[in-house]
Parts: structure tokens; sequence; C-alpha cells
């Protein structure tokens, strides 16, 4: 094995010796069209309160729950009419509005022939306003649906039916139309609350979602396509679906057809409870297809109070970057299975730092409950309310261990607190790597903390198995295979030391560290 050097975008000074070593992991993305109903989804990085400030603090919202499980018997019903009776007055259509901007741009010399002009007027002319024209774009409309919760008038929608509305109506089904106004919206769970000025409405009930299996029977009740409250059967697919495109996923999968315009809309029980909120779709044609999600009522009762009584969404902060323990991940750690999660890097100063977590340990449970993966943890770990001492178990060097967190709020700046991805970003094969001491000038270049220790990479060689695996220049090789790495010489002199053509990196990447793979017998 060998390592060598890479630009990197650095100064050439900084390059005074070259190591080249690799490894590889192979990464395959299965990609589907995902067709979000309503209208287009916009998503941004924090929870927005109305108008974009944070309320005054208001109490959460009274609403009724019914914890007790779904009543399981073999009989089968002739008809849902009863079920449809209670829920569809609390299941309302949600129509909006949005005036886009007027847009200008460079009229063409041609319009200032007399010809053009004469049909399309002087405002045409390269001399108006610079020769920059005003063109006018009409209202856009879209519909959706949405679920009233409290008999005072909060209504529950998805944040893409209702970003960038300016006005909302919400109809009922008895024909009574209200103005609807945004209480607070939350992008990373596609969750929003809205508010209409009337009393004494029928409230929909709530399921404790956690109690839901696969199999059960459930309603989606909506306006698909504008043609009027329509209700749909299906069961439950499968539950704790993620990988959508939202931060924070812990999707109800269900075959009830939903359709664009079911967005927002009530999924309920058979016996009519509210088990999600109707949100997006799988298809490749747009329509449905079978496969439909909904965000829990769980999930959706803590974002909804939130959003209500602090005008944002309040979640908990670990501190941690984490991903997903893939086959190869669980033979080099020695694990029996790839539950739980891999820390990767613990922020300084953070929750988790304090607590004793250690990059890689393998969270497996978290105040009590077991940890299925790194999407989990972050779900667990933001539904944790900021300043909760929270026991955790992590498996370290083969035992377990019980460690002590004390959880504070998100900060604002942070996009997760996991890696981009579940699956290894950055590891190649160490034959065809060159890498290079972190000098100070490097550090500053590549924006590298003063924490961070290593060996740079500088090249990559494109057909060997470290490339494939995913490292890349200007990535930080911290350590190998468990043994801190504090430059070049010892990154080959470890490197040296591999027998089995497979080693186990600490990469640090795009700001944070990660555990790659890299065997080259997947090389090609």
């Amino acid at each position: 094995m060998c390592l060598k050097s890479r630009n990197c975008e650095m100064n050439n000074h900084m390059i005074d010796r070259t190591r080249s070593f690799s490894n590889k992991v192979r990464v395959t993305f299965f990609s589907c069209a995902l067709a979000l109903t309503g209208l287009a989804v916009a998503f941004t990085q924090l929870a927005e309160g109305k108008a974009g400030k944070p309320q005054s603090q208001n109490p959460p919202p009274k609403v009724a729950v019914d914890n007790a499980p779904l009543k399981r018997d073999t009989k089968l019903t002739t008809s849902f009419a009863p079920v449809v009776k209670k829920v569809s007055p609390s299941v309302v259509n949600v129509f909006i509005s949005s005036t886009p901007k007027n847009v200008s741009f460079n009229s063409p010399q041609m319009f200032d022939e007399p010809f053009f002009r004469r049909f399309f007027g002087d405002d045409f002319s390269p001399g108006n306003r610079n020769g920059k024209q005003q063109q006018h774009i009409p209202k856009q409309r879209g519909l959706g649906s949405g679920v009233v919760i409290t008999k005072d008038g909060y209504i529950l929608t998805n944040n893409h039916v209702v970003d960038n509305a300016d006005e909302i109506k919400v109809a009922f089904s008895d024909g009574r139309e209200f103005v609807g106004k945004v209480v607070g919206k939350d992008p990373k769970t596609d969750v929003a609350v809205l508010k209409i000025d009337a009393k004494d409405l029928p409230a929909l009930e709530f399921a404790n979602s956690d109690n839901i299996e696969v199999g059960d029977l459930v309603l989606a009740v909506g306006n698909p396509f504008g043609v009027g409250q329509t209700v749909t059967m299906g069961m439950v697919s499968a539950i704790g679906r993620g990988n959508m495109g939202l931060d924070y996923e812990d999707f109800i999968q269900t075959d009830a057809a939903i359709n664009p315009g079911n967005s927002g809309g009530a999924l309920v029980d058979a016996e009519g409870r509210l088990v999600g909120i109707n949100t997006a779709i799988l298809s490749r044609s747009g329509g449905n297809q079978g496969i439909g999600f909904a965000v829990p009522s769980n999930l959706v009762r803590g974002v909804m109070d939130s959003l209500i009584k602090d005008g944002r969404v309040v979640r908990g902060f670990l501190g941690v970057s984490i991903q997903d323990l893939t086959p190869d991940l669980v033979s080099e750690f020695k694990l029996k299975n790839s539950g739980g999660a891999l820390v990767g890097q613990v922020t300084p100063k953070s929750p988790a730092d304090k607590a004793g977590i250690q990059s890689g340990d393998v969270i497996v449970e978290f105040n009590g409950k077991p940890v299925k993966d790194s999407r989990h943890l972050k779900l667990q770990v933001a539904q944790t309310a900021p300043g909760t001492k929270v026991p955790l178990k992590v498996l370290r060097d083969g035992s377990t261990k019980t460690l002590e967190v004390t959880t504070k709020e998100l900060p604002r700046t942070e996009l997760a607190a996991r890696d981009g991805s579940s699956e290894p970003k950055s590891a190649d094969a160490l034959e065809g790597v060159t890498v290079d001491d972190l000098s100070p000038t490097a550090k500053q270049e590549l924006k590298v903390p003063e924490n961070v220790k290593g060996a740079v990479v500088t090249n990559v060689e494109p057909n060997s198995p470290a490339y494939e695996s995913g490292l890349r220049e200007c990535d930080v090789i911290q350590e190998i295979n468990r043994k801190p790495v504090s430059g070049a010489d010892q990154a080959v002199e470890l490197s040296e030391k591999v027998k089995n053509g497979k080693v186990l990196l600490r990469v640090w990447s795009r700001g944070a560290s990660h555990y790659l793979v890299v065997d080259e017998t997947k090389a090609g």
C-alpha cells in the first residue's frame, strides 16, 4: 500500500512529500419519484412562527387523546359509514393563493422596430426603464386539506401546502368558509398549524400512533384534485419509514389512495381516531400507486404544541455526528448486529462530550428505548426537551457502558445531528491515495478545526478502491484501524501494517468526522 499527495487547492509549497494508500466501499443509491401532494415543497432550516418571529408564550392546545390500543378482532365489517360520519366534519379543504413578484427582463432589440411596437406598444421599447420590462405574473393558487384538532379553531396541515401563501381559506364540508392564519410551520417535519376564528368546531380525537401495527386498517380523508371530500381505505403497509427528504422522519406507510390535494388530510384508524397527517406519495406518474406516507400523530402533536406555545419548534441537541452501521462496519467493530448509531465525531463542550461519549462508540439505547439507526436516534434526541437528563447505553470496545447526558436546545445554525448520509462518505483503498502533513497553512486554507489532527489527502486515483469508496482530496485521515494519525509518515507506517487488504478509516470531511471501510477486494 502507498500514499500520494495532491493539490487540494492549497499552496504548492505546502506539499513537500508524498505517500499513498487506498480503501473502498461501494454505495449504491436507489432513487424514485417523490411526489409531495399539494403545492411545491420549499424546505428551510428553521421552524417558522407567524411572520418569521417567535410568538408570545401560549399554552398548548387542549386536544382529545385516546391512548388505548386498537381493538383487533377478526370480524369484518360491511361498512365504515359510521366512522366516516364521525371523521368527515373534522376534515377541511385548504385553499391558498400567493402573489409572485413581477419579473424584469431585458427586451430584445427587435422590439424597437415599428412593426413590433404597433402590436406590443411602447412599453417594449429598449428605452423604457433602461430596456428592462416588468412582466406581471398572475396569482398562483393551490389546494390541500387540513384537520380540526380543537373546538376553538386550531387546524393541522402540511407546511408545503401553506408555505409562501398570501391568503388562506378554510372550507368545511357543510359549506362554511373561514379565513385561516398561519400560527407556525415546521419544514423539518412538513407540519403546519393554522387558526380560524370559530367556536364549537368538530375536533378530531388523536390516537397513540406508537400503538399502530402493520396490517391495521386505515382511512385517508381529504380533498384530492379538488373534487371534494373523499375517503379511501387501505392498511398500514409499514411504520418508521424515512428517506423522503425531510430532516425528521418517522412515516407511516399506507396503501390507502392518496393523491395531490390530500396533503394535510387525516389518516384515521378503524375507530375514527387520528393516527397521521397525509403528506407524500411515491409515484412514477404523480398519482396514487399504492405507496403513501403520513406523519404519525405523536410526532405531529409534539411539533404542534411547540409551534403554538413557542412560535417555533424547540428540539433537543446531543452534539454528535452519527452514521448507520454497514455490514463492513459491523465486522470491523466486531459487533453482533447492525442496530444502533455509530458516533463519528463529538462536538467539543457539547452535551455528548460532557457525558463522555467518544468517537467509535455505538449508541444502542437512548432514554430507555432501543436505537434502531442514526435516523431514529436523531428523532429521539429532537423530541427530548432541552435540559432533560437522559440515560443512554453505548458499545465501546466490546463492552456496554451506561452514560447520562443532559440535552441542550438544538442550535438554530445546526442543520442536523447526523452525517449527511446513512452510508460512509469518504473512504478509498489505501493504494492510490496521496497524503501530506496537516500543516497550519493547510488547516487555515481547508478550514479544518484546531482540534483535528491527521494527514491531509492530496490526491486519490480515480480507479482506486479508495476513490470508489468516496475518499476525496482535502479529506483528513484521523485514524487507521482505530490508531490515531498524527501526520503523513505515521499514516504510511500504519497503512503498511494492513495485512488483509481491508482497513477502517476515520476521516474528517466537510465539517464532520465519520468512519469508512476500505476493502481492496471490492475494487472495480
